[in-house]
């Protein structure tokens, strides 16, 4: 009877042992579940086909997303931007940039939502200009003069594109052969602009290009943004700075007088934060003729440097855009000629003045004006500028 005793005892503390093991092993492993770390997320970069051009090239669609969960949605025809999603105040994010959901719009006639533009960014008095002792013709598609590179600009061709795949940084390099005489300018041109979507949400845009024979360029970027994720909403709330004392007034045409004003004074004083709305139907000779705000501003600071060139603040949503640049100047246009009669992804249309382009460039009509710092570029020289646009939220003050 003892020994049956002893050994239903020992065989009881064996199983209290165990369950008690048991019990620590699995408290421990379910301390370890509980403080185990996520892996880091990092960028991704998606390819896939957007359409076809009526010859049957492929246009390409490009997705480069950071790893903050920053969206970029890139086509090769024309370059364009066709989508930027970044957070508001409240983490959500929501498409910024004016643009299309297919191939077909992007076809028809549009104010160049997104796109690269080239070989001369802005207009040209009368689609003229001599280089060298020799008088170039270029297509009139703005009344009598010469816009955004003419009928088939660098907006209307399909670019090569190539993806940079970055842990951090993800980028798309697109390249394309300005042939010699293509809109009526001189030289083969070779262009390279690479887009780099960044860890710290900064969209980078660099520029490079290289000629055989003289030529003038001013490439740019014309993205329409409206910061408040909602493109029923105008842009006229937002507020701007542009890092300028001085812009160019405009004859009838739009084309550069050759003066260099002062802001100061001026509804074109946008040196402090100032709401787009506040001045933009004050009684102004300038602002008639643009319609609102369709002009160029010349930037503070050294030319060639990196340096602060303008801002735009949603009060509602907290958006807050930063833009960078090496250019000496910047076009702030609002979208005056914005009608009603595009549709826009949401299922409505693109209203007047909802959205705004700020367009880093050099000065319009650069190629007729002496007194303007020069566009030409020579064989054996290569282009090279870069212009970026920094996106995160600001608290209301």
């Amino acid at each position: 009877m003892r020994v049956l005793k002893r050994s239903f005892f020992a065989i009881l503390l064996v199983a209290l042992v165990g369950l008690n093991v048991n019990c620590k092993n699995n408290k421990k492993e379910k301390l370890t579940e509980t403080m185990e770390v996520p892996a880091e997320e990092k960028s991704t970069i998606t390819k896939s086909e957007y359409g076809k051009m009526p010859d049957s090239t492929t246009v390409e669609a490009y997705v480069l997303k950071n790893a903050n969960g920053v969206e970029m949605n890139v086509i090769t025809f024309g370059g364009r931007i066709t989508s930027l999603k970044v957070p508001n105040k409240n983490g959500d994010f929501e498409n910024v940039i004016l643009g299309f959901d297919n191939l077909e719009d992007y076809l028809e006639d549009n104010p160049f939502f997104g796109a690269l533009i080239g070989r001369f960014g802005n207009r040209i008095a009368n689609g003229k200009f001599s280089l060298n002792g020799e008088e170039y013709t270029l297509a009139t598609n703005d009344g009598p003069n010469h816009l955004h590179g003419g009928v088939d600009g660098y907006d209307r061709v399909v670019w090569n594109a190539e993806a940079i795949e970055d842990d951090k940084n993800p980028g798309l390099k697109l390249t394309y052969l300005s042939k010699d005489g293509e809109e009526g300018y001189p030289g083969n041109l070779n262009i390279t602009v690479v887009y780099t979507l960044t860890e710290d949400n900064t969209l980078e845009v660099d520029y490079k290009a290289t000629t055989d024979k003289a030529t003038v360029i001013n490439l740019t970027q014309h993205a329409y943004f409206n910061l408040t994720g909602d493109f029923n909403n105008d842009i006229l709330g937002h507020e701007v700075v542009i890092n300028a004392d001085a812009f160019l007034p405009v004859d009838g045409t739009l084309i550069p007088t050759g003066e260099i004003r002062k802001v100061e004074g001026t509804p074109f004083d946008f040196t402090s934060p100032k709401i787009v709305g506040q001045e933009i139907n004050s009684e102004n000779n300038q602002l008639e003729l643009g319609k609102g705000y369709d002009h160029c501003w010349v930037l503070n600071g050294e030319k060639g440097s990196m340096r602060m060139a303008a801002s735009a603040y949603d009060k509602n949503s907290g958006r807050f855009m930063e833009i960078y640049s090496t250019e000496p100047a910047i076009q702030f246009y609002t979208g005056n000629f914005l009608d009603g009669t595009l549709p826009n992804p949401a299922g409505g249309t693109y209203a007047h003045r909802t959205g705004f382009c700020l367009e880093t460039q050099h000065y319009p009509d650069s190629p007729n004006q002496e007194e303007f710092p020069s566009v030409v570029l020579n064989p054996g020289e290569t282009y090279s500028t870069k212009t970026s646009f920094r996106f995160s939220v600001k608290k209301a003050e």
